[in-house]
């Protein structure tokens, strides 16, 4: 394929899923992920998209929300593998608060089974994933439709989450950088993910790769807000994705890193796939020590090691980095 044809192809892809991972797009043109982001960054210059950490979008970045659609198709694998291991994080019997995403909605699949459990959500998708789980119990916030991504948000939806206290947040959203923290195009989404937030007693962000790095108009939670990180191991060449999840971990934020790639879930009974993803370069907590290695007993203590719908605890399915401060 002649560079041209490749570049017409790559930007009909980007227009149409407004974003896409060059993990992506290099397997749809057939080449190595090099040439395509020669190819991004030739289509950047001309002003016919955006550039992000792993991948492209359309121009416009900071103020412009991909719909559904598009979200639904971008990242898809990156999306299942992250699902699989956050919902390892939840035990039966818990309280958790699920917030609006195509990222949350694969998590909600997984937590049909988890027995016992209630999900306080403001995402449709969310709950019809839900709807026909016997031993789980949705609760919906109130508010007004927000068709794009079928979610609850406004003042209805802000106001029926006062005074509700959940074990844990489950949040996705448009970027996220040391920073800033994790970031949403949209106000009225900001503003609910903000009192989801202030619902639970710690905050799980669940983000692909494609989104470290990315910042956008409203910041919904701080990084010193962020207990932990779920994502997908970047591509080996991303020095600027694997750089900011060195400086996560450096402001304190747990990251657990999911293979999106190899045996799905299901093929492996119901458990993520072993791998084992160092970010580059030496670890060193705030005090100047190397973090300790979580171990199944730490995290069955901390909390971690429960009977999640994704079968079997984070140490299964991730390298966790950086500890809490």
């Amino acid at each position: 394929m002649f560079a041209a044809e490749r570049r017409q192809l790559i930007l009909e892809m980007v227009r149409a899923n407004g974003a896409v991972s060059l993990r992506e797009l290099a397997r749809v043109v057939q080449t190595s992920e090099v040439t395509v982001r020669r190819d991004v960054r030739a289509l950047e210059a001309e002003g016919l998209l955006d550039r992000r950490h792993g991948g492209a979008v359309l121009p416009g970045g900071f103020t412009r929300e991909s719909g559904f659609p598009q979200k639904s198709l971008s990242a898809t694998a990156e999306k299942t593998a992250i699902a699989d291991l956050a919902a390892s994080l939840v035990k039966e019997g818990e309280a958790i608060v699920v917030g609006a995403g195509t990222t949350t909605q694969e998590l909600a699949r997984r937590l049909a089974r988890v027995p016992g459990l209630t999900v306080v959500t403001n995402s449709l998708l969310v709950a019809q994933a839900l709807a026909h789980a016997n031993r789980v119990e949705v609760v919906m916030t109130g508010g007004t439709l927000r068709g794009s991504n079928y979610a609850l948000v406004g003042s209805g939806a802000e106001q029926s989450l006062q005074g509700l206290r959940v074990s844990r947040a489950f949040l996705s959203g448009s970027g996220l950088t040391a920073e800033r923290g994790l970031s949403t195009s949209n106000m009225l989404s900001a503003s609910v993910d903000r009192a989801l937030v202030q619902a639970a007693a710690e905050v799980v962000v669940l983000a692909d790769h494609t989104k470290l790095g990315a910042d956008t108009m409203f910041q919904t939670v701080p990084t010193d807000v962020i207990t932990r990180l779920v994502t997908d191991e970047p591509p080996a060449h991303d020095d600027r994705a694997a750089a900011e999840l060195q400086a996560l971990a450096d402001q304190g934020v747990q990251i657990a890193v999911a293979g999106a790639t190899g045996p799905t879930a299901t093929e492996q009974g119901g458990r993520t796939p072993r791998r084992e993803v160092p970010l580059p370069g030496q670890r060193r907590t705030r005090g100047g020590g190397t973090p300790t290695r979580l171990t199944p007993a730490a995290l069955e203590r901390d909390g971690l090691g429960g009977g999640g719908g994704g079968g079997g605890g984070m140490e299964r399915g991730a390298r966790v980095a950086g500890l809490r401060r």
